[in-house]
């Protein structure tokens, strides 16, 4: 039995990418494949962060980080990632996988995003992602 102080700390999730509340209602469930993402990059304090680009994996359907160069799926970006995602435990360790939920329809301030989306990831969105 542990009898000792544990201190847990908790932050709010940045949205401030969001231009407004548009498209929340209908936010899908998703598997992220974190091994696909980069800790320095895409979750650096244990979180990967909302607001990231997201592509859907061929082989068994997760997703992960929107990559144009890649060769797996994720060369199409079909959304951004609605809420930060835990992937970092307590104790260090760093899941392979976790549930989030994506963005499909909304409208994004670009400069507001934790990373960018290129001109043929704007056309993989079409007309679903307004970019103010």
């Amino acid at each position: 039995m542990n009898l000792g102080l544990i201190t847990e700390s908790f932050s709010q999730d940045k949205r401030d990418w969001l231009q407004g509340a548009h498209g929340t209602d209908i936010a899908p469930s998703v598997t992220l494949d974190v091994t696909k993402f980069t800790a320095n990059t895409h979750f650096p304090d244990g979180y990967i962060k909302s607001g990231i680009p997201l592509g859907k994996i061929t082989t068994g359907g997760k997703y992960g980080p929107y990559d144009n160069a890649a060769a797996d799926g994720r060369e199409v970006c079909v959304g951004f990632l609605y809420t930060g995602v835990e992937v970092v435990t307590r104790r260090g360790a760093t899941l392979t996988s976790a549930v989030g939920s994506m963005l499909v329809h909304c409208a994004v301030k670009e400069s507001k995003l934790p990373v960018a989306v290129d001109a043929a990831g704007k056309t993989d969105l079409g007309a679903r992602v307004i970019f103010v």
